[in-house]
């Protein structure tokens, strides 16, 4: 006999796999953003040592 779905558990379960998919991909963004705006400042960041 097959087993009973549980179409809420599922679908919470899609959701949750979607919205940790989302996380990565706009950690990952925000990531490459500041790689690439401490390339562009010239590398190193300034100091207040100076």
């Amino acid at each position: 006999m097959p087993r009973k779905p549980n179409y809420q558990f599922e679908r919470l379960d899609r959701e949750r796999i979607k919205a940790a998919k989302a996380a990565d991909k706009a950690a990952a963004k925000r990531e490459q953003k500041e790689r690439d705006e401490r390339e562009k400042s010239g590398g190193a960041e300034p100091s207040g040592d100076a």
